[in-house]
């Protein structure tokens, strides 16, 4: 098994800190896995990518995506033939957005792009405002990654946030872990 996932979002959503906690999450489960983000001249609100590598056998490559089989895209403004670019056959993308399933399909179509194999969504912002009070959607979209992909189990994802965010108390930790279920439970798989 191999899976090859690039993040998209903007500076200051928490792409890098997703991917890192989701190789982390893979290699305490006994896979083998890598994180890394893309840096260019990165400021809060533009356009980052983050990359994961999960593998049953060891990892050697260490340059970027290109094709990846999950794109997770953290802001829906992201122009789609860009976080599509490169989106394997089988691929599946996971949208924090307020769409539909078949509103998402519908746009790709409109703009002539090809239909990912999944489309997934959930509204990470909301469920970020309601329980982080800010706009931060990396946990919640983990949450989203788990239900769309499974491979990981939602309980390590939990221990992972859990000892990631400990130096910054309990209430953040909680928080997290609550949108991480909530987003887990919102989204929508077609």
């Amino acid at each position: 098994m191999r899976l090859e996932i690039r993040w998209h979002g903007r500076g200051g959503q928490g792409a890098v800190t997703a991917a890192q906690i989701l190789a982390a999450a893979a290699i305490e489960e006994g896979l083998w896995a890598q994180a890394f983000p893309e840096f260019g001249a990165e400021r809060r609100g533009a356009p980052v990518k983050a990359y994961t590598r999960i593998a049953t056998e060891p990892i050697l490559e260490r340059e970027p995506i290109l094709e990846p089989n999950v794109v997770v895209v953290l802001d829906s403004t992201l122009d789609p033939k860009v976080y599509l670019d490169g989106l394997r056959e089988e691929g599946a993308v996971i949208i924090n957005t307020g769409k539909s399933v078949e509103e998402i399909r519908s746009l790709f179509r409109e703009k002539g792009l090809k239909e990912p194999k999944v489309v997934a969504v959930v509204n990470a912002t909301s469920i970020a405002m309601r329980f982080l009070k800010a706009p931060i959607v990396n946990t919640a979209m983990l949450g989203a990654f788990v239900k769309a992909v499974g491979v990981i189990k939602l309980d390590t994802i939990f221990r992972l946030v859990a000892e990631k965010f400990k130096d910054k108390g309990s209430k953040v930790v909680d928080a997290n872990i609550t949108a991480i279920r909530e987003a887990y439970e919102a989204t929508r798989v077609g």
